[in-house]
């Protein structure tokens, strides 16, 4: 198992479920890995359960203000960011229909799932590129994949297909960095949002780990469950 010693990774939406899981992989390679989440003490309460160099950071992605101020935190704590984990998601929104909208739903997913990743994305990239071996993984769904969307849960699914395409955006503008960039379906997890009978956590996680320790000769601006290649 290859360790990553003295590298610093942030996990976005992680005092619980996916994001937690993945923080505890990341930790236990190594990393120094620092959860953000909207609510400090339950931040930090989730970081005294993980071994390792792990803690606690403030960073509510829907908030406009928050990424800048946790960049500068991480940039005068540690002067570079390794790995960037956008995993925090709200709204799978299974029961609703598209011709059926509920508007408040629908704005509140996009400013978490789309605006709240690009927020973190952009106030964080020049830490990655200060890496020199940046990491940037937006955490995504199947669900959002024009090649298979169908029907329902149409604030979770638009939200991700255009976290999607920011992912080839953000891709694409870091080309030559040495800033990795990909979307990763952890595939149905059984967490709070996913419910039951869903994959194991940590089996989800792991595809994120796979993505947050890519060689620097590997894929940028892809999707991926697993390791493999999903139609976007």
């Amino acid at each position: 198992m290859t360790t990553h010693p003295n590298k610093v990774a942030i996990v976005t939406g992680a005092n619980r479920g996916i994001g937690l899981e993945t923080g505890r992989q990341l930790a236990k390679l190594g990393f120094t890995v620092l959860l953000g989440v909207r609510d400090l003490a339950k931040g930090e309460a989730a970081a005294k359960g993980l071994d390792g160099h792990v803690e606690a950071i403030a960073l509510d992605v829907a908030a406009p203000d928050a990424a800048a101020r946790a960049a500068d935190e991480v940039e005068r704590r540690f002067g570079r960011l390794d790995v960037l984990i956008n995993n925090a998601a709200i709204h799978y929104d299974t029961g609703s229909r598209a011709l059926r909208p509920d508007w408040t739903v629908i704005r509140e997913a996009f400013e978490t799932n789309v605006f709240g990743a690009w927020r973190v994305a952009a106030a964080f990239a020049p830490l990655l590129k200060a890496s020199g071996h940046g990491r940037l993984v937006n955490v995504s769904s199947e669900g959002g994949s024009l090649a298979s969307m169908g029907a329902g849960a149409p604030a979770y699914s638009t939200s991700k297909a255009t976290l999607n395409a920011l992912t080839r955006v953000l891709a694409a503008d870091l080309r030559g960095s040495g800033v990795l960039v990909n979307a990763i379906c952890p595939g149905w997890v059984a967490t709070e949002m996913g419910g039951p009978g869903g994959r194991p956590v940590a089996q989800g996680a792991a595809g994120i780990v796979w993505a947050a320790t890519l060689p620097d000769d590997g894929p940028t601006g892809g999707f991926f469950r697993d390791g493999k290649g999903l139609p976007w």
